[in-house]
């Protein structure tokens, strides 16, 4: 029997954590938050923790569907596609296995109304808003309970 295995998915402009406003997206950048996250995940026991960005919506697609199948959990947070990627929606609809959505800065409090609706929520299992790094760490401790 194989060890349970989670992937970590990113969406647009996460690459340039430590360079964006820090008061929405604090001061981590996305190879910091690569690094706890994988640690994370590997004292809770996960085997293999994949962690993936792009700036390209197709690609995150195909990522999603890639892994659909053979995960044990995935957290996503595909940035400003949040809000309108309909096609991220469907190949989440796929996903055989826990999806928690994750979001760095509250969604639902910033002043733009644009960014408070999020297209995937109905498709995930649970939804982490405004708790920075801490929110990936919380979705990997939420999979890992439910192992």
């Amino acid at each position: 029997m194989r060890r349970p295995a989670v992937a970590v998915l990113n969406g647009c402009n996460l690459n340039m954590l430590g360079r964006r406003d820090p008061r929405h997206y604090g001061a981590i950048t996305l190879a910091e938050l690569d690094d706890l996250v994988v640690s994370r995940a590997a004292a809770a026991g996960f085997a293999e923790c994949a962690c993936f960005q792009t700036n390209h919506e197709g690609s995150l697609v195909e990522k999603i569907q890639e892994f659909s199948k053979d995960l044990d959990g995935m957290i996503i947070n595909p940035g400003a596609w949040t809000h309108y990627s309909f096609a991220i929606h469907d190949a989440l609809e796929l996903v055989e296995a826990p999806v928690v959505e994750v979001h760095l800065s509250d969604i639902v409090a910033r002043p733009e109304e644009w960014r408070r609706r999020s297209v995937i929520s109905d498709v995930c299992d649970r939804t982490i808003t405004g708790k920075g790094a801490d929110g990936y760490l919380e979705a990997i401790d939420w999979l890992a309970e439910g192992l």
